[in-house]
């Protein structure tokens, strides 16, 4: 055995957990290797010695890392000791790969232990079919809370909630309250904040701990309790209360009901994933990728490409149909061929900027009225002087090039126009797609591309003809 594999003591796996990750934070080689070989020999109680004092993060990257037969096979040799929060943190390829692969009877067992917006997390991909099995497997009182997230619409904040919390009357003190946290066996594992609640359930106030724990037993709730309440519905998409989140500085919100009545919490936990897989999915539809994770299969990756690289063959057509409706312009002035590009390239990544940014206002609902105007007219003049600055130089650049200081000119003025029609659609694109409720992150990059590249070509080559009398 090497000095790598020399066990820890009071530890026979001989894999010292403490060396999950390496110094740049990746999972160790050496401690995949092993866990991979207890795998392959069956050695289900080592394979538990080191798997389940992982946090549940760190199971999901483990989870990762190993192929479909060791994933499957580790699994189910944890049997009972396996977490099922950790398929929250995998892809989703994967979570719903091992989900079909196992029994129903085994993901009831693992559901029963888990909080209720991971449950749902794990369920809402199954068929209704599974659903509805796992869910008749597990007491009451959980089965009714499952159900009803399961119900409200997907990436909504009633499918994010917990179902978990803290309310009481107005009219109890702070030691009663106190008392009753103490004696109470079912609350929540963390929470931050109490609700106060009439008998109809609608919320009254809230309580921060930090100043209920520094008030006097005796004092009243509905003395000190905040009145100024900020909540969020439960058929609310789940990006609307994430900005609550931003806007307010909040670390937990009550979620209600359609009649106003408190139905669970939303913390700042499940908000930072709300975050990052908005973020996520605007990047990757930006890029034309779909909803592709890293473990995706071969064939998944081509299935979720395809379409949009098939969008942008037929723009890529329409562009070499402008060019072709100035064959013989080229063919008189051939760097004419060499020139066109540049401006097109140009046009191009000044749109992508102004696309960019747009579409991010457009996320975080930031273009009001006064923001709208002031940002047209700001790319618009934006793309005016970019057009000159760069046209300035191109022009200076094809002048020494050619020795043609009409050629010079004549870019230059494509140059001017290809930028602000990049500037101006940059904007327009997006604003249109989110007007007719198409998402702008999905189609705007194929747009505007090819409104520069068809402008940009087309800008080129006719003031080239015009200009030195090539028609």
């Amino acid at each position: 055995m090497s000095e790598e594999f020399e066990m820890a003591p009071g530890n026979e796996t001989g894999i010292d957990n403490d060396a999950f990750r390496d110094a740049e934070g990746r999972i160790s080689p050496l401690w995949l290797e092993r866990l991979r070989a207890f795998i392959e020999a069956g050695r289900a109680d080592d394979v538990a010695l080191v798997m389940t004092p992982l946090h549940m993060s760190d199971a999901g990257d483990a989870l990762e890392q190993l192929v479909h037969d060791e994933r499957l096979a580790l699994v189910r040799m944890l049997g009972d000791k396996f977490d099922f929060s950790a398929l929250t943190e995998v892809d989703e390829s994967i979570r719903v790969e091992l989900m079909d692969a196992l029994p129903n009877a085994a993901i009831a067992r693992g559901v029963a232990e888990m909080d209720n917006d991971d449950a749902v997390y794990l369920l809402e991909d199954l068929e209704k079919e599974d659903q509805d099995e796992i869910l008749s497997a597990l007491p009451t009182f959980e089965r009714l809370a499952l159900k009803r997230s399961l119900d409200f619409p997907e990436e909504s904040a009633g499918r994010r909630m917990q179902t978990d919390f803290i309310a009481i009357p107005p009219f109890w003190t702070v030691g009663q309250t106190i008392d009753y946290l103490r004696s109470e066996k079912d609350l929540p594992d963390e929470f931050y904040q109490i609700y106060v609640v009439d008998a109809a359930y609608k919320v009254l106030g809230t309580l921060p701990l930090d100043k209920f724990l520094r008030t006097p037993r005796a004092t009243k709730i509905d003395s000190i309790m905040n009145t100024s309440l900020v909540l969020v519905k439960a058929g609310e998409d789940q990006e609307e209360a994430a900005r609550s989140f931003e806007r307010y500085d909040l670390v937990e919100v009550g979620v209600v009901d359609e009649n106003g009545r408190l139905v669970g919490v939303l913390t700042i936990d499940d908000i930072v994933d709300v975050i990052q897989e908005e973020a996520e999915e605007d990047i990757k539809l930006l890029a034309g990728v779909g909803d592709e994770d890293l473990s995706d299969t071969m064939v998944d990756t081509v299935r979720s490409r395809a379409p949009w690289l098939g969008v942008n063959l037929v723009a890529a057509v329409l562009v070499s149909m402008v060019i072709g409706l100035f064959n013989a312009t080229i063919e008189q002035m051939v760097a004419l061929a060499v020139l066109m590009p540049i401006v097109a390239s140009m046009g191009g990544n000044a749109g992508a900027q102004t696309m960019t940014v747009t579409v991010r206002a457009l996320a975080m609902r930031e273009l009001d009225g006064g923001r709208l105007k002031r940002l047209i007219r700001r790319e618009m003049v934006v793309g005016l002087a970019n057009g000159v600055i760069f046209a300035i130089l191109i022009g200076i650049v094809t002048s020494l090039r050619y020795g043609n200081a009409e050629l010079g000119v004549v870019i230059g003025l494509a140059m001017v126009i290809n930028m602000i029609v990049a500037g101006t659609f940059g904007i327009l694109v997006p604003l249109t797609l989110d007007k007719y409720k198409a998402d702008p992150a999905i189609a705007s990059a194929v747009f505007v591309t090819t409104i520069t590249d068809v402008v940009g070509f087309f800008a080129f080559l006719a003031l080239a003809g015009f200009w030195f009398g090539l028609f």
